[in-house]
């Protein structure tokens, strides 16, 4: 084989006299597709030649594998020429080195044909090797903005996560790089965004400049359609409403203002939130537009029976404690599978930590008013703080149990209100919730109490979705409001959870 090397930077080129060619080449540039592949596949048919590009490493991008002498493509890559001309088993090859301003060559373009090698064709060769090399740095910037906008989801991810375990200090310290001020505000709220799995990304997009930096955005890693939005800023909301102009299948759900420390709640809320926008015109809404049913009990005996049903977790560290808490939360508002994606941990693990949980407080979370007593105390610590362990923080002189609780007034007449609504359908709508409900949320247990077809069963859960206002097969924040409310009007009995409240009726004993 012999081998004659171009040395130095390639030459200007003579300008074609008829310009076919050219013309021919940057057409490859069109409508079709900025694709190298395309450009080697012209090149190959106008000079009738093989021809290869492939990169630094020896990877064949486009066209197909030829003989290459090992020598002259290590000299082509040092940068040492530019260009070289071969002579083996009676073909004439010709190698160009593709490379970047100021770089060492990226790739080698190598055309092997039996005729040599004359004007024209050279200077088509150089053309060509010219418009990959654009193509190739064009497709290198793509991939590095795409590289750069995988960092920064995922590092937007892992500032989620962290708030979702308070674990603030961190948060705040990976933001500063990146977002300086984002979470310096001591409280947020936190919205969902909702759409068509497929249109997310420009979602997502457009939830960044509605609010103009001033805004975490994450696309949710638990639901597909979710985008989550955590706004310190007091306009986000405002602003996020204006991304559901023309886009009719898009709603917004929004929390309460909330501490950072607070933000698996404030998630919770805008879920919550979102399933009543899907009712609305305006495919909007905010958790603080209804009644809830903690903020109707007695605030000091809401938090001694919170603090008696959370005390056995009193002995374990600090940081162990928070994390089982902040898992449990979001344990109870969604799957194992969704509440371990949004953590970034395993299922196992969510669901170890949740078992620890039920065992410390002697609870049995397959029963679903059970669940939604342990996320009620649980959520009246997350709002007012834990307490001391030996439980002197708060101590009134009578503690209420939770049937006592929710026995009150207001509660009590807030859950008749909302369960009344169910009355105005002709089916029996109130009495296959109630079962649904004392089932554990299982459609074919309660089928089979009220001797019926399971689908009935859905189909009646469903129909009360709307009349409520609130999601329910879905599980959640939805869900346990309103299983709170047949707790309190007496359709469900309190759960025995709470082991220092003993002596009243819906309290286990303990020797």
């Amino acid at each position: 084989m012999a081998a004659r090397a171009e040395e130095g930077p390639r030459a200007q080129q003579p300008q074609d006299t008829h310009g076919t060619w050219a013309q021919q080449l940057l057409g490859q540039l069109g409508s079709a597709g900025r694709d190298p592949r395309r450009v080697v596949g012209w090149l190959a048919r106008t000079v009738r030649a093989d021809v290869c590009l492939q990169d630094a490493h020896g990877s064949l991008l486009a066209g197909e594998r030829l003989p290459l002498d090992g020598a002259v493509l290590d000299r082509l890559l040092s940068g040492r020429i530019s260009s070289a001309a071969l002579d083996a088993d009676g073909r004439r090859i010709r190698l160009v080195g593709i490379r970047h301003p100021g770089q060492a060559p990226a790739a080698v373009l190598a055309v092997a044909r039996p005729e040599p090698f004359d004007r024209r064709t050279t200077e088509i060769l150089h053309g060509t090797a010219s418009v990959l090399e654009l193509l190739l740095r064009e497709r290198e910037l793509t991939e590095s903005a795409h590289r750069l906008r995988r960092a920064s989801a995922d590092l937007r991810l892992a500032i989620l996560q962290l708030l979702m375990v308070e674990d603030v200090v961190s948060a705040r310290r990976v933001a500063a790089g990146l977002w300086p001020g984002l979470l310096e505000h001591d409280t947020v709220r936190v919205y969902v965004v909702e759409s068509a799995p497929e249109r997310r990304d420009a979602l997502a997009d457009a939830c960044v400049d509605a609010t103009r930096g001033q805004a975490l955005v994450v696309r949710c890693p638990a639901v597909d359609g979710h985008v989550i939005v955590v706004g310190p800023a007091p306009a986000a909301g405002d602003r996020l409403r204006s991304v559901l102009d023309g886009r009719a299948d898009t709603f917004l759900g929004g929390s309460l203002r909330q501490r950072l420390a607070r933000t698996a709640t404030a998630y919770g809320q805008a879920v919550s939130a979102l399933a009543v926008a899907r009712f609305r015109p305006d495919r909007s809404a905010v958790y603080a537009t209804r009644t809830h049913p903690e903020r109707l009990l007695d605030p000091a005996g809401l938090r001694a029976w919170s603090a008696g049903v959370l005390r056995p977790l009193d002995t374990l560290p600090h940081h162990t404690r928070a994390e089982l808490l902040a898992t449990t939360r979001l344990g109870l508002d969604f799957t194992a599978v969704s509440a371990a994606k949004v953590l970034g941990v395993s299922r196992n693990t969510v669901r170890a930590r949740m078992d620890r949980v039920e065992a410390l407080l002697g609870a049995d979370f397959s029963d679903l008013t059970t669940r939604a007593a342990a996320r009620l105390a649980l959520n009246n610590e997350a709002a007012h703080g834990s307490y001391d362990g030996d439980g002197t923080t708060v101590r009134p002189a009578a503690r209420a149990g939770l049937g006592g609780l929710l026995g009150s007034a207001a509660p009590r007449l807030w859950a008749r209100d909302l369960l009344a609504r169910l009355d105005g359908d002709g089916r029996d709508l109130r009495g296959t919730l109630r079962a649904w409900i004392a089932a554990g949320a299982n459609a074919e247990r309660a089928a089979r109490d009220l001797g019926v077809h399971a689908q009935t069963v859905r189909e009646h859960v469903r129909a009360a979705e709307p009349v409520l206002e609130r999601q329910l097969l879905a599980g959640g924040n939805d869900l346990y409001e309103v299983v709170l409310a047949h707790l309190a009007t007496g359709a469900l009995t309190a759960p025995a959870l709470g082991g220092t409240n003993a002596h009243q009726a819906d309290s286990p004993v303990h020797g």
